[in-house]
């Protein structure tokens, strides 16, 4: 898959530890013809493994799997467990050279705040969910505020309430041209959104792309603006039960190797 995904044009890949994907998608990367400097490869630091000591065990647990000299983005996964003892630590590793870039996800806004203002180094990235039903608007302008990229998973919405025949979304695709979720994408990078869709089928890869030779006017980023129902269907974090099974989930032992 990422194979197709590469011939495709993709360049950017996401993985984490607690996916169990990194040592594949290490692999693709080592084989494909496209250089390394050239591919964007992040992975993410699971909540069992947050703390100063364990993250940078962590991290190189993740470069060993994926047998690659350094990584282009490290995140914090989940806004649990020590996030302050993992921030130092990756605050390391980017100044030691071994990731281009830090941040992380599912923060939200107080949660961003908190950490931008404890810390020398802020994030560069927070990737959280984002699509027409959950538009995050204070988010976005915090992380505006503070120079933070947003970078959206589930851009598409995993494709809830039938968002891929939904009347607005629907109208304006049949006005461009082009499927709906092209719009959602393009509204996306409107607004500034780094997106991460995901789809196994590499027509829908080649399509995801094709997203730059239109622009959407401001009437219709307005009505697809209309759709945010103000929050998430998909996981809530500021809930305990959230906390509880996050912090729940192991991938390993006690001790990393």
């Amino acid at each position: 898959m990422v194979g197709n995904a590469l011939e495709a044009g993709y360049r950017l890949f996401d993985t984490a530890a607690v996916y169990g994907n990194e040592e594949a998608v290490g692999s693709a990367v080592r084989s494909s013809y496209v250089p390394r400097k050239e591919i964007f490869l992040t992975t993410k630091l699971w909540v069992q493994d947050a703390g100063y000591d364990s993250t940078l065990k962590a991290f190189e647990a993740s470069l060993k799997r994926m047998k690659l000299e350094y990584l282009d983005l490290y995140l914090i996964h989940q806004p649990f467990g020590d996030i302050y003892g993992a921030w130092r630590a990756m605050e390391r590793l980017y100044r030691e050279g071994a990731v281009r870039a830090i941040g992380v996800s599912n923060f939200s806004p107080e949660r961003l705040v908190d950490l931008c203002m404890n810390h020398e180094l802020k994030p560069m990235v927070n990737q959280i969910e984002i699509h027409p039903f959950f538009q995050q608007g204070e988010a976005l302008r915090v992380m505006k505020d503070y120079g933070i990229v947003p970078q959206a998973w589930g851009p598409l919405s995993e494709a809830q309430r039938d968002i891929f025949h939904h009347k607005v979304l629907s109208r304006i695709a049949q006005k461009h041209g082009r499927t709906t979720a092209q719009i959602i994408l393009r509204r996306h990078y409107q607004r500034g959104v780094v997106t991460i869709p995901k789809t196994i089928h590499q027509n829908r890869m080649t399509e995801n792309l094709d997203i730059f030779d239109f622009t959407l006017t401001e009437k219709e980023m307005e009505s697809i603006g209309g759709m945010d129902i103000g929050h998430s269907e998909m996981i809530d974090h500021r809930c305990y039960y959230t906390a509880r099974q996050l912090n729940s989930v192991k991938i390993h032992g006690d001790m990393l190797p």
